[in-house]
């Protein structure tokens, strides 16, 4: 290995994998295996005068660690992790975490992480809010036709108003994803939905041979919510929500 060059590490896996000479990491490098035990961990080389953290390396990290989580248990390593070279790799995480990581890898035989994301129909939600508590839209009509400035504390008011309307909704449409799904799961997650119209967001660790039970359960909420939310499901991905946060004690860049 060059001496301007370092170990860029993924995550761990069965020690049993066998790479593809296809696959890709950061900066379309070649991803293999470094094995101790019965572990693995999927690394590739890192040239130190690159810069490291933009979007593109971390949806490289990110898409590697999710198309491994689709053939087998993976336990991913947060982004940035980088270690001096392969003997640091068994030295300084498979050796030393060795047993610890073999058992949360046979937690995760077979499963992998999906995510439920759900959105509000901006005008469904919002009409819906108006007709759920009378108290906004009377303000709304108090205020419709007042200059802004003359209006100002009012309009904090509505805004007020609507905005603990949306919390409340969201909470119990949080709730609704999540209770839709959980008969599919072995572990859920709650999680703050993205955006202003953000309804949910829940991750689940589920059976891969199970996904098609999941879409369907999806597909059943999305018809149900017709026209008050747009419901996706994500996946498969790799576990993130449901193993501890790892990262080696060694020289790392922040995303």
């Amino acid at each position: 290995m060059p001496a301007d060059s370092a170990v860029y590490v993924y995550g761990i896996v069965p020690a049993g994998i066998e790479t593809d000479p296809q696959a890709r990491g950061i900066g379309g490098a070649t991803v293999t295996a470094v094995r101790h035990g019965e572990l693995a961990a999927l690394i590739s080389e890192l040239d130190l005068d690159r810069p490291l953290g933009t979007p593109e390396d971390l949806l490289a990290h990110e898409a590697l660690l999710d198309e491994t989580a689709a053939v087998v248990p993976v336990l991913p390593v947060r982004f940035g992790a980088v270690l001096a070279n392969r003997t640091a790799v068994v030295d300084e995480l498979l050796a030393t975490h060795h047993d610890e990581f073999l058992t949360a890898l046979a937690g995760l035989e077979g499963k992998a992480q999906y995510v439920i994301s759900a959105r509000y129909v901006p005008d469904a939600v919002l009409r819906d809010v108006l007709a759920a508590d009378p108290r906004i839209d009377q303000l709304r009509a108090a205020i419709r036709d007042r200059p802004t400035e003359a209006a100002r504390d009012e309009r904090i008011a509505l805004g007020r108003l609507v905005q603990a309307a949306l919390d409340e909704r969201r909470q119990a449409d949080t709730r609704s994803v999540a209770d839709a799904v959980a008969p599919l799961a072995t572990g859920v997650v709650t999680r703050e939905p993205p955006g202003e119209y953000g309804a949910a967001d829940v991750a689940i660790l589920a059976d891969l041979a199970r996904e098609h039970d999941l879409e369907r359960a999806v597909a059943v909420l999305a018809e149900r919510r017709a026209g008050q939310l747009e419901v996706r499901l994500l996946g498969p991905l790799a576990p993130y929500e449901f193993v501890a946060d790892l990262r080696p004690e060694a020289r790392t860049w922040d995303s």
